[in-house]
C-alpha cells in the first residue's frame, strides 16, 4: 500500500500568536533557546511566529514535494521521504551550504557556533511521525491553527474553508502549487505578499531547473577544458620561442644581418 504523504494546514486567521508551537518544537528537539528571544529562524529555533499587524505567521521548513535543497546537495545529506518530511543526515554533510543558497524560502541555517557545524531546519518531527505521533507544533496548538493530516485531505479542507467563508479568506492556498507544491499549506485573510511570503514563485519545481542546468555541466567542462588546454599550449609555445630566439628577441633587437 502506498504511503499517503503528510502535510500541515496553517490557518493564519486562527493563529493568536501564543507561541505554543515554538515552545513545543524547542522541547521536542531538545533546544535550549529561550522562546521569548526568538525573532527569526536559527540553528536553535526551527520555527517561530512573526507579527504582521494583528496577524501572526509561522515560519518553518516548507518540506517541498520536490525540494531544491535535495537537488543541489552533492552528498545526499538531505532527502525527501515518502511520508512528507525532508530530513537531514549530518554525518553526510560536507558543509558546502548549497542548500541554504538554493532554498526559495530561506529556511536552512548553519550551526556557526559548533566545532563541527552542520545545517539545521525543521524536520517535520519525522521521528515522532515514525512513532505514530503528530508533529509537536500541531499537537500543542490550542486554536487548531496548525492541523496535521494527509496532504490530500488538508487540501480538500482548505478549499472547503475558502468556499464556505470567502469573506474571511484570500482566495488562494499557498503551497498547493508553489515550486511544485509543498507539505506546508497556508490560508490567510489577506494576500500573501502582505505577509512577507516570498513572491512571486513559479509553479514548477525548482529542482527541475537544477537538473536542467547540471545537464549542461559536461559541455561546460569539455569546452572549458579545451580552452584551458589551448591557453596552456600558447603560453608554452611562447616560452619556447622566447628561449630559442634569446632575450633580445622579445625586445625587437634583431641585430643579425644589419648594415655596416
Amino acid at each position: 500500500m502506498s504511503t499517503q504523504p503528510k502535510s500541515m494546514l496553517i490557518d493564519i486567521t486562527r493563529c493568536v500568536g501564543c507561541g505554543a508551537c515554538t515552545e513545543a518544537c524547542l522541547q521536542a528537539h531538545n533546544l535550549s533557546t529561550n522562546v521569548d528571544d526568538i525573532k527569526e529562524l536559527s540553528a536553535g529555533a526551527l520555527t517561530y511566529v512573526s507579527e504582521h499587524g494583528d496577524l501572526y505567521v509561522r515560519k518553518l521548513c516548507m518540506h517541498c514535494l520536490e525540494p531544491t535543497c535535495t537537488s543541489v546537495c552533492p552528498v545526499a545529506a538531505l532527502k525527501k521521504t515518502p511520508e512528507g518530511p525532508v530530513v537531514y543526515e549530518a554525518s553526510r554533510c560536507i558543509g558546502c551550504r548549497y542548500c541554504m543558497q538554493a532554498c526559495p524560502f530561506d529556511v536552512p541555517r548553519y550551526e556557526w557556533d559548533k566545532v563541527v557545524p552542520g545545517v539545521a531546519k525543521c524536520d517535520f518531527c519525522a521521528t515522532r511521525q515514525a512513532q505514530g505521533l503528530m508533529p509537536a507544533c500541531a499537537e500543542a496548538c490550542p486554536e487548531a491553527a496548525t492541523v496535521f493530516g494527509t496532504r490530500e485531505e488538508l487540501l480538500a479542507e482548505a478549499h472547503r474553508r475558502l468556499e464556505a467563508d470567502p469573506d474571511s479568506y484570500y482566495p488562494h492556498v499557498f503551497g498547493e502549487h508553489e515550486v511544485g507544491g509543498t507539505s506546508m499549506l497556508f490560508l490567510s485573510p489577506v494576500s500573501f505578499d502582505q505577509l512577507a511570503f516570498p513572491l512571486p514563485l513559479p509553479s514548477e519545481a525548482l529542482g527541475k531547473r537544477t537538473w536542467a542546468s547540471l545537464s549542461h555541466v559536461p559541455d561546460v567542462v569539455t569546452i572549458g577544458g579545451a580552452m584551458l588546454l589551448a591557453i596552456w599550449w600558447i603560453t608554452r609555445r611562447r616560452a619556447e620561442v622566447a628561449r630559442v630566439e634569446g632575450p633580445g628577441a622579445s625586445n625587437g633587437d634583431h641585430t643579425g644581418g644589419g648594415h655596416a
